[in-house]
Formats: structure tokens, sequence, C-alpha cells
């Protein structure tokens, strides 16, 4: 099995060249207390046996400067791929991505609350960033999005309005599992199961999530796989946000998904993957 990660982050340990600047005005603390540069990251990849990764780029270090994530991506083209932040409300959105594409850049990402602010999905579906959303479409760029249950409507708006884009939900929306069967709680997540062009991260949050209360892993992933498909499913290892090796976070995703199907697992672990992002292929 060809493993790839679609959601480790890399920061630099060279401040003058690429100075933080975060989004929102707050650093997270992750980024300074497990700084984590892109060679740190292919010897953690090396170590764990992860193959590829889409690095995704830190907003609540960088903002919207994806210097170093095009820049770390590019010294290790044939396993990294690089997914940057662009501001999609200003007219000149459009150019920047594709500026940012000639540099590399494979993917994009909307991070609307998370670590250092909370969920604000009004951007979402702000009419002033359609240019940028269509200009996906037309490159065949994926989008992540960061939100939680809040953001879902307008998630399901943009699906249908962009379906040739790609949409990726970080940590799977941020679902509430703890209800457990039949995850009554997470009704607006499968809501989202008919909108084909809507896949989803699997990341330590839901693992640990799973471990909850009534949830658990054995009953909630199989629902998930039932209803959107593995080929909609992709791991990522929210490293080093989430604290532990690389090779810890992957064996804690392996033992949480053991109850799926061989063929579900290559998927979720890695062919799913390369479909988001050819160029890991």
């Amino acid at each position: 099995m060809t493993i790839v990660d679609i959601h480790p982050h890399i920061i630099s340990d060279n401040e003058s060249l690429y100075p933080p600047a975060p989004l929102f005005g707050k650093r997270s603390d992750w980024s300074k207390e497990r700084p984590t540069t892109v060679e740190t990251l292919i010897e953690s990849m090396d170590a764990a046996g992860v193959a590829k990764a889409a690095v995704v780029h830190s907003s609540t270090t960088y903002g919207f400067d994806n210097s170093y994530v095009v820049d770390g991506c590019a010294k290790y083209a044939e396993r990294l791929v690089a997914v940057g932040s662009v501001d999609v409300l200003q007219p000149d959105a459009p150019q920047c991505i594709r500026e940012w594409v000639g540099q590399g850049l494979a993917g994009l990402r909307l991070f609307t609350g998370g670590s250092t602010k909370e969920f604000d999905p009004s951007e979402l579906d702000d009419p002033r960033s359609f240019p940028a959303w269509e200009l996906c479409g037309e490159l065949g760029l994926p989008m992540c999005i960061q939100t939680g249950p809040i953001g879902l409507p307008q998630v399901t708006a943009l699906a249908k309005r962009f379906p040739k884009v790609a949409i990726i939900l970080d940590h799977l929306g941020r679902p509430e599992v703890a209800d457990g069967v039949p995850y009554a709680k997470a009704q607006s997540l499968f809501d989202l199961a008919p909108l084909e062009n809507i896949y989803l991260k699997l990341t330590p949050r839901i693992f640990g999530d799973v471990k909850k209360e009534k949830a658990s892993a054995e009953t909630f992933f199989p629902r998930v796989v039932e209803a959107f498909g593995a080929k909609r499913l992709a791991w990522g290892s929210n490293y080093p946000t989430s604290p532990g090796a690389l090779s810890e976070i992957l064996a804690t995703a392996q033992a949480g998904l053991a109850s799926l199907s061989d063929e579900d697992r290559e998927w979720i672990f890695g062919k799913t993957a390369l479909q988001l992002y050819p160029a890991l292929a």
C-alpha cells in the first residue's frame, strides 16, 4: 500500500527568510512549540513509511504568504506538493492563484477558524470569492475548507455552485459523534454525501472523537464509507499540529480503520489522495 498524507504542515527555522505573519494576527501555539521544517517532515515520513504528502500551508503562521510551503515542497518535488492559501475576497485573487500555481501550488485551502479563532463561515459563500472558485474549477485545483458544522450550509451551496471543484473538508467538518449509532448529531455531515465533489479528510481529531462516550471506530467509519464511499475519503496526519510522532499518528489511524476492507483502506491511505493531487502520482 502506498501511503499518502494530505494534511501535514511545515514551519521554517529561518524567520528572517520566512517571517511569521499569522492570519487574524494570532500565531498558533503548535507552530511555536513544535516547528517542523520540510527536512524534518521528510525524515518523519521515512520513519513512518509515508511515501508522499500534500503539505498544507500554515495560515496561523504565515497568513497568505505561501513562500515556505512552495519552496519546501519544490525541494522534494518527487514526494511533496503544496496546498496554499489566498485571500479569495480580494479582486486580485485569481491573479494571485495563477502566480502561486506557477510556483508549484497544487491546491488551495480556506481557513475560516480553528486553533486561533472561532469559525466564521461568512466568507465561504461571499460572491466576491466566486471568481477564485471558478478559476479552481478551470485549473483543476482542489479546495480544502477548514470549518465546523456551522459552515456546512455554505459548503453545500458552494459544492452545488461549483461542481467542477473538489472540496475537501478538513477534519470531516468536525462532526459531533459522541451520541453514537445512528450518529444523529452528525446528520449535517451525512447530508453532504449526495454531493459527489465533496471529499472528507480523516485526521487525528476524528480518531480521538470516536473513542468518546457512545461512539466507536467500528460503528462510525463504516457508516461514513457507506454514505460517501472510500474513494471520497483520504487520511491526513495534521502533523505536527497534532502531538506525537508521525508514525504514531499513522498507527492510530490504521487501528481506527481496521474494521474496513483492504480495498477501502487502500483508497483512504493513498489512492484518493493521488486522484485529488495528480502531481503526486
